[in-house]
């Protein structure tokens, strides 16, 4: 069913019936699975509650941005409706992004009503954060059924923090992650790569990383946003940092895999893990799982593309989940084989136009 015939039932339904989405019909457990037209099972959720953050990390973001006016972004409550679908179709991890998914008001009103899924379809919900907020929330996050997430750090230096975040307070992160530990969750550090910046830090952040029982992730750099400076400028190569690791430290490969599409090695030297995100160098598409869900109900199949759904004019115009899974299907069968990433001097313009905090990043 073509998705604007979609559209056309839901709106036909809507100027018929006036309904709170709060009273959609039951979710089925019995829901078709997600497959695309590449034979891959989308198991993946990720979704993005919000564009804001509280920092401005110089390569997600412009300095002065401008953000989403509140009344387009799905309320909790829809954007639970959403999530919950999803999982009826098959979706076996949810993520919450940002942004920083901690600034949005209320939250965890989201993350208890998701967390009630885990064990009844959904297997594991996590977050990626920035650390500013997990001091107020890590006790509660727990208490929700959060286990695992994921902390944005790309650098242990404090006036380079400064300097990368714009806004951000690195001691402040500091008291986040050591709240977060004692709450009872496990702290995986994602680092971008940036050449001149952070490249030499690597092996001290491996040191911190796994001398505080937390894996490292580390991530090239993606050409998503306009923002001040030339990216080719910062670009770095993993396949490089990796052979400057590997004069320090013995890796060895290891089948670990969290869902995501970071490959791990074991670091001898510290018996920690280390993980790598190649985007640019060597894409992970051909087993890519995932699709991302914005605050305003946009579903990008692929994060370096543009095509995309409008599932908030489904759940908006009727409370019949069955047309709100014929949305999701039809957005499904439009998923690409793969995205197409470039960084050198004659691409340093970005692949695509929205800041990475749109689809959570």
């Amino acid at each position: 069913m073509a998705y604007t015939h979609i559209i056309g039932i839901a709106e036909a339904v809507v100027n018929s019936k006036v309904g709170n989405v709060g009273n959609a019909t039951p979710l089925v457990a019995d829901a078709r699975p997600m497959i695309d037209p590449f034979q891959r099972a989308i198991s993946y959720l990720r979704v993005s509650v919000t564009d804001r953050c509280d920092f401005r990390c110089t390569y997600c973001m412009a300095e002065n941005m401008n953000f989403l006016p509140k009344k387009d972004l799905l309320t909790l409550e829809e954007l639970n409706r959403l999530c919950s679908a999803f999982i009826a179709k098959g979706v076996r991890k949810l993520r919450l992004t940002g942004g920083e998914p901690l600034v949005r008001k209320n939250i965890m009103y989201l993350v208890r009503e998701l967390g009630k899924q885990i064990g009844s379809g959904l297997d594991e919900l996590t977050l990626t954060t920035n650390g500013s907020q997990l001091s107020r929330f890590a006790d509660e996050l727990y208490d929700c059924g959060v286990r695992r997430i994921n902390v944005s750090l790309d650098t242990l230096d404090p006036d380079k923090f400064r300097q990368i975040t714009r806004w951000g307070d690195f001691a402040k992160v500091m008291e986040g992650i050591e709240a977060a530990q004692k709450a009872g969750l496990k702290i995986k550090l994602n680092a971008v790569a940036l050449k001149d910046f952070n490249d030499v830090e690597m092996p001290e952040m491996i040191r911190f990383a796994h001398g505080r029982g937390m894996d490292l992730t580390v991530i090239e750099t993606m050409p998503m946003g306009e923002i001040e400076e030339d990216r080719t400028d910062r670009y770095l190569p993993l396949s490089k940092l990796r052979a400057d690791l590997e004069r320090n430290f013995t890796m060895s490969e290891t089948g670990y895999r969290t869902g995501g599409p970071a490959r791990y090695v074991e670091v001898k030297e510290t018996g920690g893990r280390l993980g790598f995100i190649t985007p640019m160098t060597h894409n992970f598409c051909e087993s890519c799982n995932r699709v991302r869900l914005t605050c305003t109900g946009t579903l990008y199949m692929c994060l370096g593309q543009n095509d995309a759904a409008d599932l908030r004019a489904t759940i908006r115009a009727t409370e019949d989940n069955a047309l709100l899974f014929a949305a999701i299907d039809e957005a499904i069968s439009r998923k690409p084989k793969g995205h197409d990433f470039i960084i050198d001097r004659t691409h340093n313009r970005p692949a695509v136009a929205r800041h990475m905090s749109v689809t959570g990043g």
